[in-house]
């Protein structure tokens, strides 16, 4: 099924993307990360940490978890929560904020220790980082290993469209892909989706949360302030990431968060080769799996970057796409968070975005997900001290689930080793993994257009996510 939105629309939306993008790739690679030495299991990092300077002024006040039943509502702060951690006024979260003492993890989860998910395999032996062994950090995956060769035969029987790599993932940066972005399925140019994607959650006032680019440094805040509230989560996370703190990682899977694939590098994925998309969520899937014992069934393209090839390869590799809403108009449910480390937005034009998103949510038939990230000190404080507390102090009331089980995706479903259900997300028999029951492989198809691939059983996909995709896409909502 096709989305259509207007050229024009598109165009003078995302005209400010390529350069956005880039910045983003750019801090990742340069967050300081060896500034935490809790972990001693964690690779060495390159870089310096980010000294850009907030653009703008800042003039709301601090929000607290006692605000007001509406977005928008001010409060007074700074906030101090339960464990200690005074969250600055929204004033004061910009890129060059003092960051604040990080939380090792506390909690310890022995090899053998078993799952929160029926009929997943006991934690493996702990994860001892071996640099022969990966991938270079944030850097593109290569493809002449044994490894990828192996998960490109997962792709054999299977129709992956012969779309060719765009030239950057931007609409400016490739104006001739961005003009065919209607056939290609290309999210990143006019938000074409297709009904394997997941972008909302069903049920209205339904918030799909997730934090993206993790486990992190500050991401051991969140989790004891999503444990204080009650609300799990997904986590996409990045596979360099994975091999740097797979204590956290264990921290957020045993204590109920779903664990998704956002690939090894954070790069777009149509700019990259098949075989280059392949090693990106290959290896990010084998960190995971090495930590966890499990392989996630979801994945996130970063930037949301995704077209009909890049949704084969990982519908053939056994992962659904997961995107966060987006309006017929262009507008996206992006709360701009990850822009307050770089210096193009402040915290209070964060928290002004995602005040917008919910305030039209409401006009929603369907719930819906929301970006942000767990990467970053500011995103942290932005999200413990103002978005999780105004969504709870929200009227009307919102219910706050992880996307999975937001579209009723029982958690077994979530992890290979543990799907009950043959045709989810989808059988492979050449899965390169002995360790997951095969099932049928797939055969020559010419549906490219539909965005499904040769082997699609039309049970494959819960009817609550084809069901989402297509009210999500036809929403009459504008922020």
């Amino acid at each position: 099924m096709k989305m259509h939105f207007p050229p024009l629309v598109a165009l003078l939306t995302l005209v400010g993307a390529a350069s956005a993008t880039e910045r983003h790739a750019r801090f990742v690679r340069k967050y300081n990360y060896a500034r935490d030495t809790t972990t001693s299991s964690m690779p060495a990092s390159t870089g310096t940490s980010s000294s850009a300077t907030s653009s703008g002024s800042t003039t709301a006040p601090a929000a607290t978890t006692s605000a007001a039943t509406t977005t928008g509502a001010a409060a007074t702060g700074p906030q101090t929560n339960t464990w200690g951690t005074t969250i600055p006024p929204l004033s004061q979260i910009t890129s060059g904020m003092p960051s604040q003492p990080t939380l090792p993890p506390t909690a310890t989860y022995p090899a053998g220790a078993t799952p929160p998910i029926s009929g997943a395999p006991v934690l493996p032996t702990p994860f001892v980082y071996q640099a022969g062994s990966w991938p270079p950090q944030d850097q593109i995956a290569p493809t002449d290993s044994t490894e990828v060769s192996e998960w490109m035969q997962e792709l054999n029987g299977f129709d992956i469209p012969d779309i060719p790599p765009t030239a950057d993932g931007t609409c400016v940066g490739d104006p001739a892909a961005a003009a065919d972005a209607a056939d290609r399925g290309w999210w990143t140019c006019g938000g074409y989706t297709r009904d394997t994607d997941i972008t909302a959650c069903p049920d209205k006032l339904t918030w799909g949360v997730s934090f993206d680019d993790g486990p992190a440094f500050y991401s051991k805040q969140l989790l004891d302030y999503l444990s204080s509230i009650n609300v799990t989560s997904t986590f996409f996370v990045v596979g360099s990431r994975v091999i740097e703190r797979p204590q956290v990682l264990i921290e957020e899977y045993m204590t109920g968060h779903e664990i998704a694939v956002h690939t090894w590098s954070h790069r777009p994925l149509t700019m990259l080769t098949t075989e280059q998309v392949v090693a990106e969520l290959g290896w990010t899937r084998k960190a995971i799996k090495d930590v966890l014992g499990v392989t996630p069934t979801l994945m996130r393209p970063p930037y949301g970057d995704i077209d009909d090839r890049v949704r084969a390869i990982s519908l053939a590799m056994g992962m659904v796409p997961v995107i966060w809403t987006r309006t017929p108009s262009g507008a996206t449910f992006d709360t701009n968070d990850w822009k307050v480390p770089g210096g193009t937005v402040n915290g209070s034009q964060s928290f002004a975005t995602f005040q917008a998103i919910l305030n039209n949510a409401t006009l929603l038939d369907t719930g819906f997900i929301v970006l942000e990230h767990d990467l970053y000190p500011q995103t942290v404080d932005l999200a413990i001290g103002y978005t999780l507390p105004a969504a709870l102090s929200f009227s009307p009331h919102l219910t706050m689930e992880p996307i999975g089980q937001c579209n009723k995706i029982p958690d077994t479903n979530l992890y290979r080793e543990s799907n009950q259900n043959t045709s989810f997300p989808y059988p492979n028999i050449t899965s390169g993994d002995s360790s997951v029951p095969s099932g049928s492989g797939g055969s020559s198809s010419d549906s490219k257009t539909s965005g499904s691939i040769s082997a699609l059983n039309t049970d494959a996909i819960p009817m609550t996510i084809i069901g989402t995709a297509v009210m999500a896409a036809f929403s009459a909502l504008l922020l």
